[in-house]
């Protein structure tokens, strides 16, 4: 007879401890199937750009198949045909793994962590609940299972080496990095100049015409949540990245519109300070910085001479704020 599991949702998982050998090797076949899937994943999302890397989880996918089907013939010759549908989300003490719809939003470098991850967390598991057994044949089973996600992990090793030389490896990292900053460096860097720069004139021009912080303020918020808006959608409409191979526009448009309303929030939030001469000093303060940080995004991620990109960004956004402030005080 099957066991029978009462397993409506989380809130009723059963203990790892109450499970029987049987559910046990069920949960094992279950885990070693999902992981599978997961490598599969990986590797039809890195095959047009990483091909070496995707070779590798092709290897490690099949790897993951053999110990399905070596499960399924031991719980076949000791329990038959019938396996009991357990699954990691079904008992409490049992790791987790990260959906594999996830795969799309993750990098080459972290897609590879996240593998030799899973197999040094099965491995864990695996050891800990063979060590804390007090039955001898579920001691020996989840020991075997320790083994066998131990030999595995040295298995991805060998699958590296053999398919992801240290040529492969270098070029598919600078390729990586080169979709990174296409992707989310050079549109979050233009919206962060975009919304420091272009917001200095109206913020300090009402600051000054005004000196009430909170209509500062007020001008501020609305330039830089206004700006936000219109520089994500134009990042995200007018290239779809197909064709230049600067990634998804959502990303691009996400990364601009969230920057370009930072950019301007940063000197803008200031203003929530009563004292306007207070107010004023911190808000130049941090356009100080602002700019000194787009300095450094230039020359460390688009490698732009330091004396250049201090050129172009500190000598501009000053000239700007010194026309908000003269306009203003007129």
């Amino acid at each position: 007879m099957v066991p029978r599991l009462s397993l409506p949702g989380f809130t009723n998982r059963r203990s790892f401890d109450d499970l029987s050998e049987r559910e046990i090797l069920a949960l094992a076949i279950s885990s070693e199937e999902e992981d599978g899937r997961i490598y599969a994943a990986y590797a039809a999302r890195l095959r047009e750009e990483y091909p070496s890397s995707a070779a590798v989880f092709d290897g490690m996918a099949e790897e993951e198949d053999q110990h399905r089907r070596a499960l399924i013939e031991l719980h076949r010759r000791r329990f038959g045909e019938t396996i009991v549908p357990i699954r990691r989300e079904h008992v409490r003490d049992f790791y987790t793994r990260r959906p594999v719809w996830l795969v799309e939003n993750l990098a080459l470098e972290r897609i590879r962590q996240e593998a030799f991850d899973m197999e040094r967390e099965a491995q864990g598991f695996y050891a800990k609940a063979a060590s804390r057994a007090t039955d001898a044949e579920t001691r020996r089973l989840l020991g075997d299972l320790a083994a066998a996600e131990g030999k595995h992990e040295a298995r991805a090793g060998d699958l590296t080496e053999r398919h992801l030389g240290e040529e492969e490896r270098t070029v598919e990292d600078q390729a990586a990095r080169r979709q990174f900053i296409l992707t989310w460096v050079q549109p979050g860097l233009a919206g962060l100049m975009d919304g420091s720069v272009s917001t200095l004139a109206p913020i300090f021009a009402t600051a000054f015409a005004t000196q009430d912080p909170w209509t500062t303020f007020l001008v501020g918020l609305s330039a830089s949540v206004g700006a936000g808006i219109s520089m994500g959608f134009t990042e995200a409409a007018h290239d779809d990245g197909k064709l230049s191979g600067r990634g998804s526009p959502w990303k691009r448009g996400l990364a601009s519109g969230v920057m370009t309303t930072l950019g301007g929030l940063g000197h803008a939030l200031p203003y929530l300070i009563p004292d306007f001469w207070t107010a004023t000093i911190i808000a130049l303060i941090v356009v100080f910085l602002e700019l000194w940080a787009i300095v450094w995004i230039q020359n460390r991620f688009m490698e732009t001479p330091f004396l250049r990109a201090t050129f172009q960004v500190v000598l501009g956004g000053s000239l700007v704020l010194a026309a908000g402030i003269l306009i203003g005080s007129g």
